[in-house]
């Protein structure tokens, strides 16, 4: 491996995207040097999806040249339109440039591999020792600390994707008011809201002789975005065949549904794996979130601690690669198109009504979540001492959720 190959994820990761790289062509350093920085890069990769999308700026773009400064921003914006995690969307896309479909599969696969263990071996010593008095201290700390990790998440995501746009905003505060009001996460309050938007800011128009519209495929693209998350959900239903047949089904429909963030997953998952399925409690879930915050990768990792607890070793590997799949083809399939039409109004109409309705669902899983983990005077005092270190200095999750899960041992 050479010198170029060892570099890693260093902690310059600010919450900012660096800034624009010099324009020179593209160095081919060989796919094999390519996979190797993702694995790295999936192991050593902490901070949050917008860190880890800097890192692959700052490295691949800046330092090494793999990769041309205006084609790794059409893999940005891929991902900020598509549903599913950032910073996997991107990797995929680098692939994708490198070695089409099967490329994006390849780079996948490193960047998602290492987590995807750690989780799964977690979640076997976890299910183990679930009901010795340590654990159950140790979580008791985490799930408040927790909460205020989503809580901000849930606040930065709704101000960022709503902006001054009150249609927005009233978007949110509807679904947030279903999700907290009943418990249950509205999926189709999501499609909803962005064909909502698509009828408001860009209802397409009657095609007229001698001028000039957006071609038949666009049109039918747009179409087939706006449709997909609904049949997700059909097939959702359908989900009768067993408990490993009834778990890829549901992280199927869930992966096309991730709009907004990572966590945005959150009210997803809880209420398809507790209020639906019943297959976790509602302090288990809690766990299972804390485990992907606390390990580099994607959030939606979360899916295979909860594969694992349903299904064991196979339940987490069916529950991984259907949360991944939809969030794939989002990125192989429209890729090519998306660079050519990325400013139809259409899609950026639907695209603000379903992240404004997956802020708001988030912000109502929030509630939800809180009367669970913080269920005393000390469980509160971490939930909000956690929000204000977090609101006033940048600490990487995984300390903090660390601390918290020492405090809770030292109190419980």
């Amino acid at each position: 491996m050479g010198s170029d190959d060892t570099t890693t994820p260093g902690s310059a990761g600010n919450g900012e995207i660096p800034g624009p790289a010099t324009a020179t062509a593209p160095v081919d350093p060989g796919f094999a040097a390519v996979l190797r920085y993702f694995l790295r890069l999936g192991t050593l990769g902490f901070g949050g999806p917008i860190a880890v999308v800097g890192y692959m700026q700052r490295d691949l773009v800046e330092k090494r040249g793999w990769i041309a400064e205006q084609e790794f921003l059409n893999g940005v914006a891929l991902g900020q339109t598509m549903p599913g995690p950032l910073a996997a969307q991107v990797a995929m896309w680098v692939g994708y440039l490198k070695r089409g479909a099967l490329g994006a599969a390849a780079t996948a696969l490193a960047f998602i591999a290492p987590s995807f263990l750690m989780v799964t071996g977690v979640a076997a010593v976890y299910a183990h020792y679930a009901g010795l008095s340590v654990v159950q201290a140790l979580f008791y700390g985490i799930a408040p600390a927790v909460m205020a990790i989503i809580t901000i998440a849930a606040y930065k995501l709704v101000h960022l994707t709503d902006g001054k746009d009150w249609r927005a905003w009233a978007i949110s505060a509807v679904v947030f008011s279903a999700t907290a009001l009943t418990g249950r996460e509205p999926i189709y309050l999501i499609v909803g809201a962005g064909l909502l938007m698509i009828a408001l800011d860009a209802r397409p128009r009657p095609r007229l002789p001698r001028r000039r519209l957006p071609s038949p495929g666009t049109d039918k693209a747009v179409r087939g975005i706006a449709a997909w998350p609904l049949a997700s959900t059909t097939l959702g239903a359908l989900a009768s065949g067993g408990t490993l047949a009834s778990l890829g089904l549901f992280f199927l429909k869930t992966g096309a549904l991730v709009f907004g963030s990572g966590l945005a997953i959150v009210p997803l998952l809880r209420d398809g794996v507790v209020a639906q399925h019943h297959w976790l409690t509602q302090a288990q879930f809690l766990d299972a979130v804390a485990m992907g915050l606390i390990t580099p990768g994607p959030v939606v990792i979360t899916a295979a601690f909860i594969g694992y607890l349903v299904g064991g070793t196979t339940g987490a590997l069916v529950a991984t690669v259907a949360i991944f799949i939809p969030i794939y083809l989002g990125v192989v399939v429209p890729g090519r198109w998306f660079v050519r039409h990325r400013d139809n109004p259409q899609l950026k109409a639907f695209v603000t009504g379903a992240t404004a309705a997956a802020g708001g669902a988030l912000c109502g899983a929030v509630v939800v979540l809180t009367r669970q983990a913080v269920t005393d005077l000390p469980t509160a005092a971490i939930a909000l001492t956690t929000l204000a270190l977090l609101w006033r200095f940048k600490i990487p999750e995984p300390y903090v959720v660390g601390a918290a899960g020492v405090l809770g041992v030292l109190l419980h």
